[in-house]
């Protein structure tokens, strides 16, 4: 792939975090945050700001750690990176089909990780715009096994292919928090349409998870078959 097709794929890897189910709901909330603002145009953009990089900094920084631990001194690959570049594959194709599986609602996993407490949420939502960054931190560290395998499988290996620790987990970042971006703008300047934007999300949301999902099982299949199976496709 070409430098520009990695980074598209990086930041489409985001979007497709963005408008799963959970994750879905904590931009959600973010939303209804931004909300509090309407007719203060400023304030809701500079909120919707400080979200989205509250969550790049945490995508960024996860992903800056993780390849760090990669390489050896000197800028040495170390046996993690030797095992990943070997065995990447052999991983890809089954993560791939089971989070297929879960986005077609063929796979049901409730755990996740949640990290902000109810009462911190709650404090957060009740402060200023500038409130909005911890809001993105806690909503990007609350992984579910949807966005958790959106990122350690496909952007970190993404990531550790093309030896990109910042950039590319910034544009997962970027795309994570592409919902609340887009409402922050229909809020500070089309506040009327607030409803209908989101009514169109949801329908939009159900029809990108089904193609996402059925694109995640062929590839899955396709990894497998070629790097487990050894078929020549």
């Amino acid at each position: 792939m070409t430098a520009l097709q990695v980074m598209w794929s990086a930041f489409l890897l985001g979007l497709i975090t963005s408008i799963s189910p959970c994750p879905l709901a904590t931009n959600i909330t973010a939303i209804s945050f931004l909300g509090r603002s309407v007719g203060n145009a400023r304030k809701t953009l500079l909120s919707g700001l400080l979200y989205t990089l509250g969550r790049v900094a945490v995508y960024a920084g996860l992903g800056a750690a993780i390849l760090l631990l990669f390489q050896g001194r000197d800028g040495a690959v170390s046996g993690i990176s030797i095992f990943l570049q070997h065995y990447v594959g052999l991983i890809l194709g089954p993560a791939l089909i089971l989070v297929g599986m879960m986005l077609l609602g063929l796979l049901e996993l409730t755990a996740s990780l949640n990290l902000g407490g109810e009462g911190i949420r709650q404090r957060v939502e009740r402060g200023g715009a500038i409130w909005a960054f911890p809001l993105g931190v806690l909503f990007a560290l609350s992984f579910c096994p949807v966005s958790a395998s959106l990122f350690f499988v496909g952007l970190i290996g993404l990531s550790t292919q093309h030896a990109s620790p910042i950039l590319l987990p910034t544009l997962f970042g970027v795309g994570t928090a592409v919902p609340v971006i887009a409402f922050a703008f229909i809020i500070a300047y089309a506040g009327q349409f607030v409803g209908q934007a989101f009514n169109r999300l949801t329908q939009i949301e159900r029809w990108v998870r089904i193609v996402t999902g059925i694109l995640f099982l062929a590839a899955g299949f396709y990894y497998t078959l070629a790097y487990i199976y050894g078929v020549q496709l």
